[in-house]
């Protein structure tokens, strides 16, 4: 049977074929952005709008599929296997484990689009939702699309990924390559010329995958510098940013999961829970409170019809530069992140993986994105449609175009009024919770 041939390569060894195919087709797409941007960029455009007009369809449909399956794994008598031996325990603490997977799987969006998407979608909701912008029915359309785009799908995409190399390293001892995951479809096949195509097509997916969220997280920090510090926002700049990160994960890399890897995670998400529980505390309180159950209920309550809606009957403009490009970046990212995830599960039962992929982090980015984006400065300077992740252009960000100084100031008695800038000729609209109480 498939399962019991042996490979030719000692476990752990790199395949020469797909390294040195991966290699040079990263170093040519790499030498074409240098010697050709221009016709690159014009490549990449015109590839984009093909895959999003021919294929959007099965992004929604393989988005759904993936959580569906998810949770029916769980919910089966497959749930009970273990991901490894009987009698293997879990390598990592809880905490340990949820750290890691959720650092690795969100880590360098979470801040960011906490706050540009729910502005985004309130200056200028989506289409099909039908409602005026910068309005009540706006602010639920944007928290609802937010929820929609950061929390059950992702992770479903990830716990499929994850859990089927989990069970093919662990359960059946095939190796940690995502083409070992396939030799029950593929047979010997998967460790001939299909597998290597299937183990580049990772490759590529999480080299250019990495590099779209290393791309976005160096311009953020450069912003960030720029109205914090004044240091002046440029290419120069973004560099020493993606230097400077690139350093920091390669000398995480060298440590070790039971050291650097686990203590950075853990580091993250303990400054991460400082932030969210500093904004909630200074902030509007009562008013994130409310946020956060009617976030949820109108989140569950459109899920199936969000799910499945495509191009047919909506502008496919937007699907493309917003669902559609969110399930894409998931799933290039499902390679890296599932296996990952799959290295630090060992021990662990089906159903315990799935609901702590699925589960957990999801209402974790529940709770984030109810408190940050629920928070949110009123920046509503910015003009309906002038951004999305897929334009290409700077977001007008909480600093261009909010309060001066916090705008939860409390006195003893009564909020204080905020001050207000723009760079835009427009006067933002002051959030309810602004005025005077």
């Amino acid at each position: 049977m498939a399962e019991q041939v042996r490979q030719d390569r000692p476990a752990g060894s790199a395949d020469r074929v797909v390294l040195g195919l991966g290699v040079a087709g990263v170093l040519a797409v790499v030498a074409w952005g240098i010697l050709g941007g221009g016709s690159l960029s014009a490549f990449g455009k015109s590839g984009l709008a093909w895959v999003i007009d021919t294929f959007g369809w099965f992004f929604v449909v393989a988005a759904d599929a993936f959580l569906v399956l998810s949770v029916v794994l769980a919910a089966s008598r497959f749930g009970r296997i273990r991901l490894g031996a009987d009698d293997d325990e879990p390598e990592f603490s809880t905490l340990a484990w949820v750290s890691m997977m959720f650092s690795t799987g969100m880590g360098i969006g979470l801040v960011f689009y906490a706050v540009a998407e729910p502005i985004q979608h309130y200056a200028a909701p989506p289409p099909a939702a039908g409602v005026e912008p910068q309005t009540g029915a706006a602010a639920a359309t944007a928290m609802q699309y937010t929820l929609f785009h950061w929390t059950l799908h992702p992770w479903g995409i990830y716990a499929v990924a994850a859990l089927a190399l989990a069970y093919s390293t662990f359960r059946k001892g095939r190796g940690s390559r995502i083409s070992a995951a396939f030799v029950p479809l593929l047979g010997d096949r998967a460790y001939g010329p299909v597998g290597q195509a299937i183990d580049l097509l990772a490759v590529f997916a999480t080299v250019f995958g990495s590099a779209t969220s290393l791309g976005l997280g160096a311009l953020q920090v450069a912003a960030g510098l720029d109205s914090a510090t004044g240091v002046p926002d440029s290419t120069g700049i973004e560099l020493v940013v993606i230097a400077a990160l690139t350093a920091a994960f390669v000398i995480s890399a060298f440590t070790g999961l039971h050291k650097g890897i686990k203590w950075l995670s853990t580091s993250n998400v303990v400054l991460a829970v400082g932030l969210m529980v500093f904004v909630f505390v200074a902030g509007p309180t009562i008013y994130t409170l409310e946020v956060l159950p009617a976030s949820v209920g109108d989140y569950l309550s459109h899920l199936v019809v969000m799910s499945t809606r495509t191009g047919a009957f909506t502008d496919p403009a937007w699907l493309g530069s917003w669902t559609i490009f969110y399930w894409a970046w998931w799933i290039s990212w499902a390679p890296f992140v599932g296996i990952f995830i799959a290295r630090i599960s060992r021990g662990r039962t089906v159903r315990e993986f799935v609901t702590g992929v699925l589960l957990v982090p999801s209402g974790a980015s529940v709770v984030w994105f109810s408190i940050i984006g629920g928070t949110r400065c009123g920046c509503s300077a910015a003009a309906p449609g002038t951004w999305s992740p897929t334009s290409g252009r700077a977001p007008r960000t909480p600093s261009s175009g909010c309060c001066t100084r916090c705008p939860w100031r409390r006195s003893p008695r009564r909020w204080r009024r905020c001050s207000w800038r723009s760079s835009s000729s427009r006067a933002p609209t002051r959030p309810p919770w602004c005025s005077a109480r």
